[in-house]
């Protein structure tokens, strides 16, 4: 008797607010080669919603009432990324590319997330491994590059839940780095694609 064929994908793409000019089917593929350059196992998930819906998972994971641009939480196998269409649509502008080159980051650095990895405390490991995947999948400026810190929360299923704060100036760099630690730290250098 042969194997059943796999009827669903190891990876779903949930599209709750419409993106023009993104393709499913092409972020579709996108996630399963992050994930495999990631190494992460399972099954992945990834929502792409409004503001409205980042805000309330922002509120109810992490305690935060705002929205943010991506969030991820790990399983033991694979997990669920957030994305919020509205904020990569900005920042596709801001920042001169494609919508569905912004998702493919956001994407990514939930992968990378998922994988276990974790920029606030890993000594600029994941921002290495982030720079290394993004030239050789051809994106532009990565996650980390553009933001000054990434705040974990520390307490009940917030734990698992990442949120990357956007930065304009060194001075919120140094701000948001105050306020989210006792011990002072130097703040990173935020580059443009």
């Amino acid at each position: 008797m042969s194997a059943l064929p796999i009827l669903f994908p190891l990876s779903m793409i949930i599209l709750e607010k419409p993106a023009k000019s993104v393709s499913t089917a092409t972020l579709q593929r996108f996630v399963g080669l992050a994930q495999r350059l990631a190494g992460v196992s399972g099954e992945v998930s990834v929502l792409i919603a409004g503001n409205q819906r980042l805000q309330e998972l922002n509120r109810r994971f992490r305690r935060k009432n705002k929205p943010t641009d991506v969030l991820s939480f790990p399983r033991a196998a694979g997990g669920d990324i957030a994305i919020s269409a509205e904020i990569a649509r900005a920042n596709a502008l801001r920042y001169g590319h494609p919508e569905t080159a912004e998702l493919k980051i956001l994407i990514l650095h939930g992968m990378l997330h998922l994988a276990g990895h974790d920029h606030e405390t890993d000594h600029g490991r994941m921002a290495r491994l982030e720079a290394r995947l993004r030239t050789r999948l051809k994106l532009p400026a990565s996650l980390i590059d553009r933001t000054g810190s990434a705040a974990v929360a520390k307490t009940g299923p917030a734990k698992r839940a990442r949120v990357h704060l956007k930065v304009r100036s060194q001075r919120n760099v140094q701000a948001a780095l105050k306020s989210r630690s006792d011990k002072p730290r130097s703040p990173r250098r935020r580059s443009l694609p």
